[in-house]
């Protein structure tokens, strides 16, 4: 809390402190922070010098207007800072300058005495009314030189000195009828300034006894808030005289400068004296009320006594404490430090003493609390860690209680929005899937749709996907397959051939556009479903395209004789693979039989004798859908003492080397298939 004075008179750009220094920070740092002033009163009388970093009068202070007769003026300021957010307090006390000259609420004042009076009778006069406090207001009073009369000044239990003029020697009304005399008020400022009333005193004759109150001095004490009506005091005014001069009338005495002051708070009764309330009295507009009351008879002339009576309030606990929320910090990132300053809280009660006295409370289960800062100033700072992803947001509700009976409390509540930070990595609905799709099918071809899930929000939960190589093909798993980095839809970049390659294995990385970005892998099996689309081969007898394989027999064969064998193979699998033999229709009826699975063909009744040769079309077909076939045309020569050889006539081909590792491959890749 800063505290600076500035004199009333000072004109507007005056420098009234030096905030950089007293605040312990660099002038250049303070625009950056953006350094702004709030006052708390409404009104600007300051403004802050950023590249100075000085606090200015912004506009001339009249510290009677501002405070009145208040014995202390002061401003109250508030200096908040950014990155991090402070607030500072700010109070300027306004020194009161000897601008005002006393003066009187009547520039003649006109008394009237009677001869008879003995010495020693008052007289009192009008308070002089100087706005200026402390040494710069009244401090005494002259009065013109005079044979019979005298000044005397009196203080008054609030402090203000009342002058009064005293009769010294009797007097003579049919020697001086009127006395002219110059009343002179003083204050103490440095020059002096002064003010004046002329007073003219009549002197008269008979009634020579006034009104004397009793005691002329009171005070009493009232509960604020009292009913309109309440019996404040009764005046206790006696008259020595009787009849006429006797009889009091009672009136408010008021100054022209504060006319109704307190004449609309309080009624007179004009025959009673008895003082009441008319309206409601507050305790927070005024702690205390003085009541001038004029006592005067109905002599001729009139002599009238005075009153004073001060009212003193008592305070009750009329009033809720205020909640001022002067900055929120809203959001906050969920990785703040325990301690970060959400937000700056101010709190005030109008009533005083313990029913002033206020404390704020927050709910015990959110993770934050209440630091005070200085006197009613408090800081809710975190006091554990925040996570977004269970608590989006939190309804802050704050409690003021003052410690007054009964207790008053007021609350107010704010929502603080939890900003995301990139805190989780996206996951896999499962690390390990499993997809199909059919050899020989177009490139772009849907395969499989990976889904992933992050809790973060905004560009921290906008997920891409992508493959990564795993190096298990000969060629980049990319020129196979490739995904959309927005759905994660995996396709096909080009045909698969289930003869090249059965299982693939997709690594799948799924990452978020947080920084830094998060990501995790996941890994997708590919499987290739085989297709009928490789014919049979006729790997025996082997004969070029459009020949025909020519094979002996003995003319006297019997049925069952074997005569060949054919033999083919079927790059597919399964049931694509799956052969069977038969012979082509033709228009006569032929002797040989072609065994439907292993594709020996037989005699299969006997020949006759010279019978020519027979032309067969042993056809291969697969069991495929829709089913693939190769052919091969057998010419077989019955001949005279010619005996088969059949180990050498069939000369099946011996399996080469790459046959054997195919079949080696195949065996492997049955046994991982079922191992999966």
């Amino acid at each position: 809390q800063l505290h600076y004075s500035v004199p009333e008179d000072r004109e507007p750009g005056f420098s009234v402190g030096d905030l950089a220094k007293d605040l312990g920070v660099e002038v250049r740092s303070l625009a950056a922070r953006n350094l702004r002033l709030v006052s708390e009163g409404g009104q600007r009388h300051f403004q802050v010098d950023l590249a100075a970093g000085v606090l200015l009068l912004d506009s001339r202070l009249d510290r009677e207007a501002l405070c009145g007769q208040s014995p202390t003026c002061s401003l109250h300021l508030q200096l908040v800072m950014e990155n991090p957010l402070q607030l500072h307090r700010v109070e300027v006390d306004v020194l009161d300058v000897n601008d005002n000259a006393p003066q009187f609420p009547k520039p003649e004042v006109v008394l009237e005495i009677t001869e008879v009076a003995n010495p020693g009778t008052r007289l009192p006069l009008e308070v002089a009314e100087d706005p200026d406090m402390g040494s710069n207001s009244i401090s005494t009073y002259e009065l013109s030189p005079s044979k019979h009369f005298a000044l005397s000044i009196n203080v008054r239990g609030d402090g203000v000195k009342m002058p009064e003029i005293v009769l010294e020697k009797a007097l003579d009304r049919e020697k001086v009828p009127v006395h002219h005399l110059t009343l002179t008020a003083l204050d103490g400022g440095n020059p002096v300034k002064s003010g004046t009333a002329r007073v003219t005193i009549h002197v008269l004759d008979a009634n020579d006894n006034p009104p004397v109150c009793d005691p002329p001095i009171s005070k009493v004490l009232l509960e604020e808030n009292v009913p309109v009506g309440t019996l404040v005091t009764k005046l206790n005014v006696t008259d020595l005289d009787e009849g006429p001069n006797g009889d009091v009338e009672y009136s408010f005495k008021t100054s022209n400068n504060a006319p109704g002051k307190f004449t609309k708070l309080f009624s007179l009764d004009a025959r009673t004296g008895e003082i009441r309330t008319k309206a409601p009295l507050d305790y927070e507009e005024s702690s205390a009320y003085e009541i001038a009351v004029r006592a005067r008879d109905k002599g001729s002339p009139a002599m009238e006594g005075h009153c004073h009576l001060r009212v003193e309030l008592i305070d009750i606990n009329d009033n809720s404490p205020e909640i001022v929320l002067t900055s929120v910090s809203s959001p906050v990132q969920e990785d703040a430090a325990p301690g970060t300053v959400i937000a700056l809280i101010g709190v005030k009660d109008s009533d005083s003493g313990d029913n002033g006295q206020v404390r704020l409370q927050i709910a015990k289960e959110l993770p934050f609390k209440l630091v005070s800062s200085f006197k009613e100033h408090f800081s809710l700072v975190t006091s554990g860690p925040l996570d977004r992803e269970k608590a989006s947001g939190y309804n802050i509700t704050v409690r003021a209680v003052d410690s007054g009976s009964p207790q008053r409390a007021t609350q107010k509540t704010f929502y603080l929005r939890i900003a995301d930070v990139n805190d989780n990595a996206p996951n896999f609905s499962s690390p390990f899937d499993t997809a199909h799709v059919q050899e020989n099918s177009l490139p772009g071809t849907s395969v499989f749709s990976v889904s992933a899930s992050d809790p973060d929000e905004g560009s921290n939960a906008k997920l891409s996907y992508s493959i990564l190589d795993n190096g298990m093909q000969d060629a980049p798993i990319s020129t196979y397959f490739r995904i959309d980095q927005d759905n994660g839809t995996i396709y096909t970049v080009r045909a698969l051939d289930y003869e090249q390659d059965k299982v693939f294995q997709v690594p799948v990385e799924v990452k978020d556009a947080g920084s830094p970005a998060l990501s995790s892998t996941a890994v997708v099996h590919v499987f290739v479903l085989d297709e009928n689309d490789n014919a049979p081969n006729i790997v025996y007898p082997s004969v070029p395209k459009g020949s025909a394989f020519h094979q002996a027999i003995p003319a006297l064969a019997e049925p069952g004789y074997l005569v060949t064998k054919v033999v083919a193979v079927d790059a597919d699998s399964g049931h694509n693979a799956w052969l069977s033999y038969q012979l082509q229709e033709s228009a006569e009826a032929l002797p040989f039989q072609v065994e439907r699975r292993s594709g020996e063909i037989r005699v299969a009744q006997a020949l006759r004798e010279s019978e020519d040769s027979h032309r067969l079309v042993v056809e291969v077909r697969d069991n495929g859908t829709p089913s693939l076939s190769a052919s091969v045309v057998i010419v077989i020569s019955p001949e005279e003492n010619s005996v088969q050889d059949f180990s050498k006539s069939l000369d099946l081909p011996q399996p080469s080397s790459e046959d054997t590792n195919l079949t080696l491959y195949l065996i492997i890749s049955l046994v991982s298939i079922s191992l999966v």
